[in-house]
């Protein structure tokens, strides 16, 4: 690794840190262009292994990112635990569904299309601000754990903690925004333990460990990322709790709409379009 990708590092964690916690998205999602952008541009590992990497290292990341985020909006009161308990068990399922199965069989094309849909339709979700119905609720606990399945499942395909899912989801079925952005923070951590395994243990059988990977986890960089994201977390999280939730949903989706757009151009040149 060169000095300039380390210090491209550093200041993803910062970015990727604060930004979990002002909107609950674990940073992996934000994260996962950029160092699929510095893998690629630095040849830190085979173009081939770009995404994969990418999708992997910022997974990975979300363990350590989630645990400052969520404590930081548990102070605050904001996380509704029994929600969030309830939602666990899919999520553990899903993810080793698609760390451990699912994210080697997939090639790099397909992985970008994919998260491009799912971010920018999470996007569109968030913008058009549609109110919920007064009188729904959220699911019993099978809809719970099939909600939770395929949120873990998603999420170990694009590398993110799940809150462009499951804060859609939560606020779809009348959690209040605030209290389902510090609740998703608080899923981030199980979908990244389940995922991380998946990611190691598939990726050893896929790519062994060589040249800074540890299966498709690109640790020299992880470890970068955690310095500084668990900083830059806890000061995301207080800001999640002045500014007024409009605002907040409007830059949540701002910023989805802006990652689907370069994951989808990545998609183009992947099957040759571009």
């Amino acid at each position: 690794m060169t000095i300039l990708s380390a210090f491209m590092f550093l200041g993803l964690g910062i970015f990727g840190g604060f930004m979990a916690g002002l909107l609950g998205v674990g940073g992996g999602m934000i994260l996962v262009p950029f160092i699929t952008m510095i893998l690629t541009w630095q040849k830190v590992v085979p173009p081939e292994l770009a995404v994969h990497a990418a999708v992997a290292t910022s997974m990975s990341m979300i363990m350590f990112t989630s645990l400052s985020s969520m404590r930081a909006h548990h102070k605050q009161g904001a996380v509704r635990w029994q929600v969030a308990l309830k939602l666990v068990p899919g999520i553990i399922l899903g993810g080793f569904l698609a760390g451990g199965f699912l994210f080697s069989v997939i090639n790099m094309a397909w992985l970008a299309l994919i998260f491009a849909c799912f971010v920018g339709y999470s996007g569109y979700s968030m913008l058009r601000n549609k109110k919920p119905k007064p009188s729904r609720d959220l699911p019993g606990w099978p809809g719970m754990l099939a909600a939770g399945t395929g949120i873990g499942t998603i999420s170990g395909l694009v590398g993110a903690g799940g809150g462009f899912l499951s804060v859609p989801f939560m606020v779809w079925s009348n959690v209040p925004v605030r209290n389902a952005v510090a609740t998703s923070a608080a899923l981030g951590f199980p979908i990244a333990v389940a995922n991380s395994v998946g990611y190691i243990s598939s990726g050893i059988k896929e790519v062994g460990i060589q040249g800074g990977m540890l299966g498709y986890i690109y640790w020299p960089g992880l470890l970068l990322l955690i310095s500084m994201s668990m900083l830059f977390a806890p000061i995301g999280a207080k800001y999640a709790h002045t500014l007024p939730v409009d605002k907040l949903k409007r830059i949540f989706a701002l910023l989805l709409f802006s990652i689907s757009a370069y994951m989808f151009y990545k998609a183009l040149l992947a099957f040759g379009y571009l």
